[in-house]
C-alpha cells in the first residue's frame, strides 16, 4: 500500500477533499503542494534523501497567479517528475473530458489511473488507488458516457489553432510562442503533444 503521498492541487477545497479520501483509504498523512515547482521540488528532495514518494495525485490545469513558475500545469510536472523518478506511480484528477488526450498519456506511459472530477469521484478514486495498488490502470467509468455524449468534431481552441498552425507550416517547437502571443492556454509544448486529431480534421 502507498505510504508517502503528494497531491498537487491548487484549489484548497479539492485539496481537502482528497486527503479526507485518502485518510478513508488508509493513507493518514500525505503531503500536498499548491504549486506544480513545488512538487517537483518536494519530490527530487526526497528520492535524493532515499525516501521518494510512492505516489504523486495531480490536477492538469493550475491556475495563473502572481508566483512565476517554470512548470505551468500537470502534464509538465508528470514528464518532468518521471525524469527524476521513473517509477512513481500517478493519477490525475482533473475535470477534463478529452479522450483523445487521456489516451496519449496512458499510451505514453505518464499516468496509472485518471480520476475525473465529477459525481462520485471520491469513490472512483478509491478505486484508482486499489487498482494501481496491484499494478493495473484505472480510468473513471464515467468517461465512456461523457465521450459517447460529446459531438467527436467538437475542439477546443487550442485544438484549432493548433490545426491551423500545422496548416501553415509552423514547426511544433515554436507553437508555444504563437499560443501565448495569442493568449491561448494551455500553450507549453508538453501540450501541444497531447492533443490528438481524427484524419478528417486534415483538410481543415
Amino acid at each position: 500500500m502507498f505510504k508517502k503521498v503528494l497531491i498537487a492541487e491548487d484549489h484548497e477545497i479539492a485539496n481537502i477533499s482528497v486527503q479526507k479520501t485518502l485518510h478513508e483509504f488508509g493513507i493518514p498523512d500525505a503531503k500536498y503542494v499548491f504549486y506544480c515547482d513545488h512538487a517537483l521540488t518536494w519530490i527530487k528532495k526526497a528520492v535524493a534523501q532515499g525516501e521518494p514518494y510512492d505516489l504523486l495525485l495531480t490536477d492538469i490545469e493550475f491556475e495563473d497567479d502572481d508566483n512565476q513558475q517554470e512548470l505551468l500545469n500537470g502534464l509538465d510536472l508528470i514528464r518532468a517528475v518521471k525524469t527524476v523518478q521513473p517509477d512513481i506511480k500517478v493519477i490525475i484528477l482533473s475535470a477534463l473530458d478529452r479522450t483523445a488526450e487521456i489516451d496519449g498519456l496512458f499510451k505514453q506511459g505518464l499516468v496509472d489511473a485518471y480520476v475525473r472530477k465529477a459525481r462520485k469521484d471520491a469513490q472512483h478514486l478509491k478505486e484508482a488507488l486499489q487498482a494501481i495498488a496491484m499494478n493495473k490502470t484505472y480510468k473513471s467509468p464515467d468517461l465512456k458516457k461523457v465521450t459517447q455524449e460529446k459531438n467527436s468534431h467538437e475542439f477546443s481552441s487550442l485544438d484549432i489553432h493548433i490545426v491551423r498552425f500545422l496548416y501553415e507550416g509552423i514547426p511544433q517547437k515554436e507553437m508555444p510562442k504563437y499560443l501565448q502571443e495569442r493568449n491561448i492556454k494551455p500553450s507549453s509544448l508538453s501540450s501541444i503533444e497531447t492533443v490528438e486529431f481524427d484524419e478528417g480534421c486534415a483538410g481543415f
